[in-house]
């Protein structure tokens, strides 16, 4: 995570993050959003940016357990592989 610092003139500011750090697991919902925007796009092409992400989170909301679980297991993994990759990258 970048740290803040103070600058020459007293003023805070964020450190810029390390372009080689790890980058975060995704969320089970990040999954499923990546799977689904496209068909959400075609659907209903006249939607904003906004309106795709409620209509996203409204689909997640309403979408059973069972269903959820290939999009869970995928974060699962995808969780593994950001620490392993943060373990490593705080070792070297």
């Amino acid at each position: 995570m970048a740290k803040i610092k103070q600058d020459s003139s007293g003023k805070k500011r964020r450190a810029k993050k390390d372009p080689n750090a790890p980058k975060r697991y995704m969320s089970a919902y990040m999954w499923f959003a990546q799977d689904v925007r496209d068909r959400v796009k075609q659907e209903s092409p006249t939607l904003t940016f906004g309106e795709i992400g409620k209509k996203l989170g409204q689909l997640w909301r309403e979408l059973p357990e069972h269903e959820r679980g290939p999009y869970q297991r995928k974060s699962d993994e995808d969780k593994v592989r950001y620490e392993q990759e943060k373990a490593a990258y705080e070792h070297v």
